[in-house]
């Protein structure tokens, strides 16, 4: 079931199956290792991860000094750790049981599980975000305005915190100039939960 949900956009590959297998396991254990990894998909293991880290559905757990997505570093050594987002966790759950890759459904999930008191407008703000965006970057200015129009001006902070921690936005912080250029923290968007869009345009 997953496989066929991870088909929908990455199409219907041997990677696509191991990729499927690998985020099967993790999502239950939590972690894995690169010699895990090899074990269940032989040679495949380095572009199963890669396409796995392209998407940001499972990324090295190793850091250069931070724990955003561009300062993770990609290794295959038989003992690097790998993880998968929160987010990433409940699409997983939910494809393997229905074959379908909702993340509307998964934000709402998510959220609500975590006590947001908004955990219906999630995917509403996820959408207006993917709508701003532009290279699936958004600055922290375009997300207080979007939060602003949603009746959420008073709680920014905390759901910037909350997209964070739930994989659903990451930090960039090694452009410092692109930094200068916007006036404002920039943020990756997780590329994962834009297929429902992209599949409609």
């Amino acid at each position: 079931m997953l496989k066929e949900a991870l088909s929908s956009f990455l199409g219907n590959t041997e990677l696509t199956g191991s990729l499927a297998q690998i985020l099967t396991y993790v999502s239950k254990k939590g972690r894995v290792t690169f010699h895990e990894v090899a074990e269940t998909v032989g040679d495949n293991a380095e572009e199963v991860l890669l396409l796995g880290n392209e998407w940001r559905l499972i990324l090295p757990m190793r850091t250069r000094r931070t724990s955003s997505w561009e300062d993770r570093l990609f290794l295959s050594a038989p003992m690097e750790l790998y993880e998968v987002p929160n987010i990433v966790k409940c699409l997983v759950e939910n494809a393997s049981e229905k074959g379908l890759w909702e993340p509307g459904v998964a934000l709402s999930e998510l959220f609500k599980e975590m006590g947001d008191p908004h955990w219906n407008i999630i995917p509403r703000l996820v959408e207006r975000l993917w709508e701003q965006s532009k290279n699936y970057r958004i600055t922290a200015i375009q997300i207080k305005e979007i939060c602003v129009g949603l009746g959420l001006g008073d709680r920014v902070d905390a759901l910037i915190v909350e997209l964070k921690g739930s994989g659903v936005i990451s930090p960039k912080l090694r452009s410092p100039a692109e930094v200068s250029r916007a006036g404002a923290v920039i943020f990756e968007l997780n590329p994962s939960l834009l297929i429902h869009r992209e599949k409609k345009g």
